[in-house]
This record gives C-alpha cells, sequence and structure tokens, in this order.
C-alpha cells in the first residue's frame, strides 16, 4: 500500500536507529506494516511511535484481548476504518472473537465501553474504569496511542489494510491475515526493551498517568520529546501556540462541518501561517477533512516529507496528549 503526500521512502540500514526498530517491528508485530512505516522519513518518531504501541498494547500489564479491543474501539469513534480492521485482525487472533463478537462478551463489554467514551471527558465509566491501578497505564497508553495513530494514518493511508472491503471475502482475508500475525502475537514480550532506542527524557507532567509503569513511562516521555523536536521543526511558535489555545477548549466533540471555528483559530495569524495551521488544526481535531489541498498548502511554504510528517505528528500527539488528560 502506498502512503498518501509521501514522495519517497528508502529502505533503511539494518544498522540504523530506523533499521533497529524495524527489526522489533517485524520480529514483534509481525510485519514492517504501515502505521509504523509512515514515520520513516522520521527515524526518531518511528521510534517513539513504536516504542509507546509496544510498551502498551504488546508489552504492558492487562489483557492483550483487552487492549486490541480499546485500539478497535478508539479506532471506531475516530472514523478510522484500516485501524478498525487492522486491530480486529489482531482481536480475533488473540482472543478467538471478532470485533461484533467482542463487543458483548461480558468483561470486553465494559472495556469497549470505556474506550468509547475516551473523548467524552468526565464521563463516569472514565472516573470508573474496568481494570486495575497495575494495569492503567497500559489501558491508557493503549488508547492514547491509537488516538495519535488513528490520526496520521487517516490522513495517509487508504481505508483498510485487507483486499476486499465487504462480505465474504473480507471475512476471509481477515482469517488469513490473523493467522498470518498469530506467531507475533504469542512471543513474550518483555517490558522495556525498545526504550534504549531513544535517549533517556522527562516525562511531560501531562503523561504523569504513566509514571507507575517505568517502561511506559520512558517509552512516552522519549516520545514526547521527539515529537516536541518534530514541531519545532516544522511548526511556528504562533501555529503551535493556535493548536494548544484551540485545544484548550476542546470536548472531544467533532467540529462543526462549519468552517466557523477554523476561521476564528486562523485569525490571529500572519497570512503566511494560516495554510500551516490550517493543516495542524484539521489533523488535531478533523482529520478525516484534510485533503490533498490542504496538504499541498503547507508543503507550498514547507516542502519535503520530514517538515509533513514532523507536522501531523505533533498535531496529532498534542491531540492525544489532551484526551489522555482526561483519562
Amino acid at each position: 500500500m502506498s502512503i498518501r503526500y509521501i514522495t519517497s521512502i528508502d529502505t533503511p540500514d539494518r544498522k540504523s536507529l530506523s533499521g533497529r526498530v524495524l527489526s522489533q517491528v517485524r520480529r514483534e508485530f509481525g510485519a514492517e506494516v504501515e502505521p509504523f512505516t509512515l514515520h520513516l522519513p522520521v527515524p526518531e518518531l518511528l521510534a517513539g511511535s513504536w516504542m509507546a504501541c509496544r510498551e502498551t498494547l504488546l508489552a504492558g500489564d492487562g489483557s492483550r484481548n483487552a487492549k486490541e479491543l480499546v485500539a478497535a474501539a478508539v479506532s471506531t469513534i475516530n472514523r478510522c476504518p484500516y485501524c478498525v480492521d487492522a486491530h480486529s485482525i489482531m482481536l480475533q487472533e488473540s482472543s478467538g472473537l471478532d470485533y461484533t463478537e467482542a463487543l458483548t462478551a461480558p468483561y470486553l463489554k465494559e472495556v469497549a465501553a470505556w474506550a468509547m467514551a475516551t473523548r467524552s471527558p468526565g464521563s463516569p465509566i472514565l472516573l470508573a474504569p474496568p481494570f486495575s491501578q497495575i494495569e492503567a497505564p497500559a489501558f491508557i497508553g493503549t488508547a492514547v496511542f491509537f488516538h495519535y495513530i488513528n490520526r496520521m494514518v487517516t490522513i495517509l493511508l487508504g481505508a483498510s489494510p485487507l483486499p476486499f472491503s465487504s462480505g465474504l471475502p473480507k471475512k476471509v482475508s481477515l482469517h488469513i491475515a490473523a493467522w498470518f500475525f498469530g506467531g507475533a502475537i504469542r512471543l513474550e514480550k518483555i517490558p522495556g526493551e525498545s526504550v534504549d532506542l531513544l535517549p533517556k527524557a522527562e516525562l511531560p507532567e501531562d503523561l504523569s498517568w504513566a509514571k507507575t509503569s517505568p517502561a511506559i513511562a520512558g517509552a512516552f516521555a522519549r516520545f514526547a520529546k521527539s515529537i516536541e523536536q518534530a514541531g519545532t521543526t516544522s511548526l511556528s511558535d504562533n501555529v503551535r501556540a493556535s493548536v494548544k489555545k484551540t485545544l484548550s477548549n476542546w470536548n472531544g466533540s467533532d467540529p462543526e462541518m462549519h468552517t466557523e471555528w477554523l476561521e476564528e483559530a486562523l485569525a490571529e495569524l500572519q497570512e503566511g501561517e494560516k495554510a500551516v495551521a490550517k493543516l495542524a488544526l484539521l489533523t488535531a481535531l478533523a482529520p478525516y477533512r484534510v485533503d490533498e489541498k490542504t496538504v499541498r498548502g503547507f508543503s507550498m511554504h514547507f516542502p519535503g516529507d520530514k517538515r509533513l510528517i514532523s507536522a501531523l505528528a505533533w498535531s496529532s500527539f498534542t491531540a492525544s496528549r489532551k484526551i489522555g488528560s482526561w483519562l
């Protein structure tokens, strides 16, 4: 599958940072899948996104079945069919249940309800989640990561990793894919084995939900640092401030289809910053509305794959951090 708006992705040297990350991805996830490889223009973001996923969904405390359901349910509320299909595949192999069946299983039904409420701050289930305090960093981290990756995937990838979109052909291809990833799913993952891919960093206060798990805290601290570095290279101080200001008033709902909220956010910016801020704001709040024209407007000011991936990653993670603060 091609990655939209990215001009070229070279095969990295196996001893490089990207090469070492992809080696772990192949072994423990099962393949070099596009939600990771789309980060290749910025190796530090590839490493950070991998460790955030690996240390929560794959190696963190709690049932893999339940965390795969969190991934699929979060992807559902974010309207990311690619990730719904991808993690329905993983759920099928890890639990023997398809997504619809999992939603009716007693414990998994509670987990899905929690995941579906992650964009509803103040929801009662967020105050009494269906997992223990020990498991909390892994479940919250999985949700936060998928709020991030759904945005990236919605903009850069297609509708599904499967070759068929419906009916029996899709069902058969889902089962074949589940079998393919089975070995990697059952492989034992030792917590913390990915965090040394990036230098040590301080955990930001708004990610304090991770601090009781050294591996998850280490992963998200490093990911957050790489995200901030990417943001400063691709977005001006004014643009980043505009996104943060808009998110400070966000309640998790989808923005109205009209553009008044967007025009209000852009009004304070210089003319040359508006196209850049438009991409950043839509990525954070309405990624399904990012189109070729929006990306082209950004690239006129900041050409190149690295700048684009950096801007998308910063905007996506800034939104997902906001969601994490509600959990």
